[in-house]
């Protein structure tokens, strides 16, 4: 398949989201860009998962660099017996898809997926470190693929000169997004709610938006109502980190209270992505809860006396009464017939 990063933001090209070459895996440091572009090089497999732990990449971006990662095990484990390479790399799938707990089923699939094509690799005689690699840009492809068919459901409801609000960084549906605006000559605006405490919504989601060159304006998280009561706002959109079968999704901190000013002003809220065959209601919905540390400080300067204290759940669960679809590769969904798509999609392969 070609590769489907063509048009892509600097954000969403493969190389710069997490990419394994000679003994190491280079990440896109997520947490300073834009105001500095820098990366984050790792040489052993426990640093990509450290760096995941650390959020140098989310969104979809830990996907990537799980896989990469998976590569590096290999390349790091070539002398060891074929028995003992399998032994390791199963340990290294497990530590990397742990990373960070909300997303680790999703992480699974990824990580054992290369797990299997180390086997077949090591089967036939043949080292798994770049099998690993291409099953990893594979993938990659196939999400990019998949969530464009995405993006095409969802650029219908948004008018000509339609506004679009936007939660956090929503990688892979932001970027189909714009690219299918363009394609289709079809002006858009985006308000980008800043998504503290890593503010990914300003840094991230609004880059994507103005070097692809549309409209884009970024809004403090508590800007939300005023935005909603003075300008027209034709759509809410967020991903999701978790998409339960009945119909609650995980997303960043904060989706939660737009999802509510959204139907207090008949702004219509559509989540993208697929949902989960493993998680079949909200209570299989684990939520992350990061250093609180980060909460009291910007860029790294400190804001509250000492003494005072911080909560940070890094995801919240937004219920189905807030939400008017999910959008998946098949169409739209209501949040109450989750199930239904199982029954018309027997695999999933969309990781």
């Amino acid at each position: 398949m070609e590769r489907q990063d063509y048009m892509m933001p600097t954000l969403l090209q493969y190389e710069n989201v997490a990419w394994y070459e000679n003994g190491k895996v280079r990440i896109l440091d997520r947490r300073i860009y834009p105001r500095e572009i820098k990366f984050v090089d790792c040489r052993t497999y426990q640093e990509v998962a450290q760096a995941i732990t650390d959020m140098v990449t989310q969104s979809a971006g830990p996907y990537t660099a799980a896989g990469m990662g998976m590569a590096l095990a290999s390349y790091q484990s070539v002398d060891l017996s074929v028995e003992d390479q399998i032994a390791y790399l199963t340990e290294a799938s497990e530590t990397i898809a742990t990373a960070r707990p909300t997303t680790a089923n999703r992480m699974r699939l990824i990580t054992e997926k290369c797990l299997d094509v180390a086997k077949d690799a090591l089967a036939n005689g043949t080292l798994p470190t770049e099998a690993i690699k291409q099953n990893t840009i594979d993938s990659l492809n196939r999400r990019y693929f998949t969530m464009n068919k995405v993006a095409k459901f969802l650029i219908e409801k948004i008018p000509n000169d339609g506004a679009v609000l936007t939660q956090c960084y929503g990688e892979t549906i932001i970027g189909m997004l714009l690219r299918e605006a363009i394609e289709q000559k079809k002006d858009l605006k985006f308000f980008c709610a800043e998504t503290r405490p890593y503010l990914q919504g300003a840094r991230l989601t609004a880059s994507c938006c103005a070097e692809m060159g549309f409209e884009t304006t970024v809004i403090s998280d508590n800007m939300v109502a005023y935005l909603m009561s003075s300008q027209k706002i034709d759509l809410f959109t967020s991903a999701a980190d978790s998409i339960s079968q009945d119909g609650h999704i995980a997303n960043k901190v904060g989706t939660y209270q737009i999802a509510l000013l959204a139907k207090c002003f008949g702004v219509p809220y559509f989540v993208t992505g697929i949902p989960d065959a493993d998680k079949q209601d909200k209570s299989s919905i684990k939520i992350e809860m990061r250093d609180p540390e980060q909460v009291m400080e910007l860029n790294g300067i400190k804001h509250t006396l000492n003494g005072v204290q911080a909560i940070y759940p890094s995801f919240d669960i937004t219920p189905p009464e807030f939400i008017g679809a999910v959008v998946t590769d098949r169409g739209f969904y209501s949040p109450y017939d989750l199930r239904s798509y199982f029954n018309e999609n027997l695999e999933n392969n969309f990781y």
